[in-house]
């Protein structure tokens, strides 16, 4: 890569949008290049001064004025519905069999199935309770610099302790957008610092668990993250949580699949390179896979990991 295009790719790089396959490419051009690198850290320089403007928080009338549409909305609804208006009927209907003992007892236990069915069936589609509000110590502070710390409560809540002009925290559900992005930072943070390592496996649980693990169109997003870890992140133990978390998505995102390739041919290690394998045995009708798979059956420095990938490829082929 020429110092032309290591510019643009910098530029792509700053909003999120540089692809996976030129990330290399800009890393290795950097390393020898100090031109390019001073350019790159000029524009870092330029979104850590933008970081220390206020963000503006939504107008406290609009808030209480929506909360007061949503409670009327709440009330409004009707307080019956379907399934409920059949158990009555079948209660009454009940009622008027008892000259009939046989067949009434017969019903009962009929009935007694199809209500806890119906009862069942009524858990698995209640509405969820709404996510509980996130707090901040210090609503009125500028933009987030850096997270400091993450600590994992009960009841799926979450505490991230973050940076502005001087420390704050928020708490919340990691269902929330906000504490989502908080961890989307602590990803970028020093690849040997515990916050990036927590926010790392959290979002790598979440995916795992399917909680709204995309990719946006602008190439940001939890997925997005996990691989750029995968690549990245220093600690095996992190790569392996990624891989867990990437493991649902792997027979459907051809990006997700690509990268656990990856992983498997160049990955320092054996863990790690064993739980692709592991990964990617099921998606063999991919011509692709089952050429790297061959790849490391012959090349790898593992004996395990040949001995792995062979038995991967005969399976295969035995199923075939």
């Amino acid at each position: 890569m020429n110092c032309e295009g290591a510019r643009d790719s910098i530029i792509l790089a700053a909003y999120g949008e540089l692809p996976d396959e030129d990330v290399v490419g800009l890393e290795q051009h950097l390393a020898v290049c100090q031109t390019c690198l001073d350019e790159l850290n000029e524009i870092r320089a330029l979104d850590r001064t933008v970081a220390l403007y206020p963000m503006l928080e939504p107008d406290p009338n609009l808030v209480a004025q929506s909360r007061m549409r949503l409670d009327e909305a709440l009330d409004a609804m009707p307080p019956h519905g379907f399934v409920t208006r059949v158990q009555s009927g079948w209660a009454v209907w009940l009622g008027n069999l008892r000259s009939a003992p046989a067949l009434a007892t017969l019903l009962i236990g009929i009935g007694f199935l199809s209500g806890n069915f119906t009862h069942r069936y009524q858990d698995a589609h209640q509405p969820k309770p709404p996510m509980p509000p996130v707090i901040l110590s210090n609503p009125s502070g500028g933009g987030i610099s850096s997270i400091s710390a993450i600590n994992q409560l009960p009841n799926d809540m979450v505490q991230v302790s973050y940076n502005r002009v001087v420390p704050e925290m928020a708490e919340g559900s990691l269902d929330d957008p906000q504490i989502r992005q908080l961890l989307m930072v602590g990803t970028k943070a020093a690849a040997n610092n515990l916050v990036h390592a927590d926010s790392v496996v959290l979002l790598a649980n979440e995916c795992r668990v399917g909680h709204q693990c995309v990719i946006e169109a602008d190439g940001s997003g939890i997925r997005n993250a996990l691989l750029v870890s995968l690549r990245t992140d220093k600690s095996p133990s992190v790569r392996l949580k990624v891989l867990e978390g990437l493991q649902p998505y792997v027979s459907q995102d051809e990006r997700v699949r690509d990268a656990v390739a990856q992983a498997l041919l160049t990955d320092s290690s054996a863990a790690v390179r064993t739980k692709a394998i592991a990964m990617l045995e099921p998606v063999q009708s991919d011509t692709s896979v089952r050429q790297v798979l061959r790849t490391v059956s012959t090349t790898d420095d593992n004996p395990y990991i040949r001995t792995v990938s062979t038995q991967a490829l005969q399976g295969s082929a035995s199923i075939q």
